[in-house]
């Protein structure tokens, strides 16, 4: 495929918060570069070592993808391509993607340390404009708790879509919470609100603001997609949760009473989400799904003909990024 000029929705908040010195640290101290919590049996109780839980994770969700050696599937999102290295080292053929620089030169980095060149590339590209793919030309899809940053999540979706071939697997690993009048009902302290708005902010996050529990299943479901499964994971990642609170709560006290938390988001995320994962204002869930071999009206998928559309709007009123 030849490389061309990026289509890039703007987002400043999410390049900001994968850029800050707290971020590229944490990151790469605590979770070895990788970006997505461990999974645990139930009833776990020491986290470490955190490497074999996230590889765990990754297990989980090439698992759900159900496709066989030599399929090619897109990483949605593959930050330092870790996720995809081991879904290559399984036998797929992985095209990453994402929308920071320094991610993707990192995993061109890794990609090419472990000699894996032919199995995986990276692209610096956006989940939201997919338009360098052709139709149903993928396998499978993926990410990895990274549809959150999407700031129009249903077209991200729509995209997915259409990329897939018919019969075609998508998997992702999401959060979702409770919806604002749930929270409500439960008494939730002001706190714990205000701490989840800063963070939603702050580590550029306005998917999950919509992401009420059963509401990414039902946004499948509406872009047409089949055999629909959620499996809630929250109990799986509360170790790690766990060892976050214990990590980060003398310096979250100290961060509060210097008012500092917009600059300390994953310290602050660290501490609440123990707490809100506990009462159960938020979890985790795994989704999977098919593309159905018969598609739609006339033999044109959805996800085709809102791309199609798009390109006979005139340019003055087609919609532009957020």
């Amino acid at each position: 495929m030849d490389e061309e000029r990026p289509r890039i929705t703007h987002n400043p908040l999410l390049q900001r918060y994968y850029g800050s010195w707290e971020s590229r640290l944490g990151y790469r101290l605590l979770l070895g570069g990788n970006r997505h919590f461990g999974y645990y049996e139930p009833g776990t109780i020491w986290p470490l070592p955190l490497s074999a839980a996230m590889r765990r994770t990754e297990d989980h969700l090439y698992d759900l993808l159900e496709l066989p050696a030599g399929s090619e599937v897109l990483d949605a999102g593959c930050g330092n391509a870790f996720v995809a290295l081991h879904f290559a080292h399984n036998g797929l053929r992985v095209q990453g993607i994402d929308m920071v620089e320094n991610h993707v030169r990192r995993a061109r980095q890794n990609i090419k340390a472990e000699g894996m060149d032919d199995m995986v590339t990276v692209r610096l590209a956006d989940y939201h404009h997919l338009n360098w793919l052709s139709d149903m030309s993928l396998d499978g899809v993926y990410t990895m708790e990274t549809f959150v940053h999407a700031t129009d999540p249903q077209q991200v979706l729509s995209e997915f879509f259409r990329v897939l071939k018919p019969g075609g697997s998508i998997a992702m690993h999401e959060y979702w919470h409770l919806t604002p009048s749930e929270l409500l009902e439960r008494n939730t302290p002001t706190e714990m609100l205000e701490a989840a708005l800063r963070v939603d902010q702050h580590a550029a996050m306005p998917a999950y603001k919509l992401l009420n529990r059963g509401v990414l299943k039902k946004w499948l479901k509406d872009q047409g997609f089949t055999d629909i499964e959620e499996i809630d994971l929250s109990e799986n990642i509360t170790p790690m949760c766990f060892f976050f609170f214990l990590l980060g709560y003398i310096p979250y006290l100290i961060i509060c009473f210097l008012g500092l938390q917009d600059r300390f988001v994953n310290t602050e995320a660290g501490v609440q989400s123990y707490r809100g994962i506990k009462r159960g204002y938020w979890g985790k869930s795994a989704y999977k799904a098919k593309k159905p071999h018969k598609i739609g009206v006339g033999g044109l998928d959805k996800g085709m003909r809102a791309r199609k559309n798009e390109y006979r709007l005139p340019q003055s009123i087609r919609r532009r990024p957020s």
